[in-house]
């Protein structure tokens, strides 16, 4: 199981963010999520946002650091990449 998790520099709600993502499955990201404690609300289409004060958790936990470009780069190769307006993937729940 690899989970990938890019830098909290993503800025809402007056934090910054990060986006945890898996290049196999939905099924899988959804098991890690539960696993550090993210609760399903924060998933979004194909990733989960992370607040920068969790980043260190996921990545303890076994969370592979990648940059904001990898991780859309690996939900692209995996056939796991939702953007907004489209139809969902198959398998992403939604």
């Amino acid at each position: 199981m690899t989970v990938y998790i890019d830098p909290p520099t993503w800025p809402g709600h007056g934090r910054l963010w990060s986006h945890m993502v898996s290049d196999v499955s939905y099924d899988e990201l959804h098991a890690f999520a539960e696993k550090v404690g993210c609760p399903r609300r924060a998933f979004e289409r194909d990733h989960y946002d992370v607040p920068s004060h969790r980043y260190a958790d996921a990545v303890s936990a076994g969370a592979v650091e990648v940059s904001s470009r990898e991780v859309v780069r690996l939900l692209t190769r995996a056939g796991l990449r939702w953007r907004k307006g489209s139809p969902g993937p198959r398998g992403s729940g939604v």
